[in-house]
């Protein structure tokens, strides 16, 4: 914003995301594919830009290259105006070491803060699937006068495994506690069935973050995690404040979309989120021209549908050519359906083809995965359990290149 306080994104994108795996076998969690053109770091990215934060660091680490490369590609800013969007991979400035966490990531990057010196810092994570302005949450920061502010959702308490949690204190500003994953956390107080947890996205005040990297730096017995280590020490310093993301309002939303958040670290959770998407009114609609997911676009032509293709509640990316029928569905660009194949409510990755008299249900396919005619996938349970990885909750995946027969 100009004229306002000035503000460096730094995007956590290093993770391994073995959760996810098949689909994170060849790439970086934030580098899989969503909602069919899509790729996950477009989401933060796409929030901060949106919100006028337009010099962005994503700092990479495991299986980086076609994040490195989309986000290169992709997110080009204009030079005039100093602004941009950079990969940053692991540098080993601190000795020759990977990064040891989130807090170390960016302790290493800390000469990416010294060159830019700006009044704050946005630390957001790289893989969850939401609409949010964190210019908002900015302004919040800075009236509270905290060290930093973090960003938090209710969710049950029984999730409460999956998330840093975060105990407010009585004005319902200030964080009394935080825990990282904790196994049986206390209510809320008006709302014990429920949590705070932290959304993994951080505003800092410039001194504060970099003082606390360096004192966690020194902590031979830390994890040097962002959630782990720094907020808890922020905590215990008084310097922690809680940003409720229901208060955040997006131009652009529905009121069905409201405080919509995914974190999208297992199959179960990334085939969930796809069936939002897909129904009239869907949970989370990408089409919103106010506030816009921006992705890379490759000029592909129109989709097309073929005498006795049909494709009802789907998403059909360009360059797909649809023979057969797919019902509750994501296709992502250049997927060819064959007359007589049946797709229903999966996901399909850049390049597959479903062979003739196919059949593919429930399922999630990765890139360039190709279907032999008259095969199925999500019709016989134990021939899929013995071929492919299948999700607690049944959701089968194929990893990419595969040959299903």
């Amino acid at each position: 914003m100009r004229g306002g306080p000035s503000v460096l994104g730094i995007v956590l994108a290093g993770g391994e995301g073995k959760r996810l795996m098949p689909l994170t076998a060849d790439r970086a969690k934030p580098a899989v594919t969503f909602g069919g053109t899509y790729r996950l770091v477009d989401f933060v990215l796409s929030n901060l830009v949106n919100a006028d934060i337009l010099r962005i660091c994503v700092l990479t680490q495991y299986k980086s290259h076609s994040l490195d490369r989309h986000v290169s590609t992709t997110w080009r800013m204009s030079s005039l105006l100093g602004n941009y969007v950079t990969p940053v991979p692991a540098q080993q400035r601190l000795g020759p070491r990977w990064y040891l966490g989130s807090a170390d990531a960016i302790l290493q990057s800390l000469n990416l803060v010294h060159d830019e010196q700006p009044d704050y810092i946005a630390v957001f994570g790289a893989d969850h699937v939401y609409r949010m302005d964190p210019r908002q949450m900015l302004e919040r920061h800075i009236e509270g006068g905290a060290g930093v502010t973090v960003a938090g959702i209710r969710v049950p308490r029984t999730e409460s495994t999956s998330f840093g949690v975060i105990s407010p204190s009585g004005d319902g500003r200030h964080i009394e506690g935080f825990l990282e994953k904790p196994a049986d956390p206390p209510g809320l107080p008006k709302d014990p069935d429920h949590v705070f947890a932290s959304m993994g996205n951080y505003l800092f005040t410039t001194k504060v973050l970099v003082d606390a990297l360096h004192r966690d730096a020194e902590d031979e017995s830390s994890v040097h995690d962002m959630g782990g280590s720094i907020l808890p020490m922020l905590t215990s310093l008084g310097q922690a404040q809680l940003y409720d993301f229901d208060e955040n309002r997006v131009p652009g939303e529905s009121a069905r979309e409201h405080g919509y958040w995914r974190d999208v670290g297992t199959l179960d959770s990334y085939y969930e989120a796809h069936m939002d998407l897909v129904t009239d009114t869907p949970a989370f609609n990408l089409d919103n021209r106010r506030w816009p997911v921006y992705t890379y676009a490759d000029g592909l032509p129109p989709a097309k549908f073929c005498a006795g293709g049909i494709a009802s509640e789907s998403i059909v990316s360009p360059g797909c050519v649809i023979r057969g029928q797919v019902t509750r569905s994501v296709l992502s660009p250049g997927v060819v359906i064959e007359p007589g194949a049946v797709v229903q409510g999966s996901v399909l990755h850049s390049g597959v083809r479903v062979g003739r008299g196919a059949v593919v249900r429930g399922a999630v396919l990765d890139k360039n995965v190709e279907v032999a005619p008259g095969a199925t996938i999500g019709v016989n349970p134990d021939r899929d359990g013995r071929l492919y990885t299948v999700s607690p909750h049944g959701v089968i995946a194929l990893g990419k290149g595969v040959h299903a027969h």
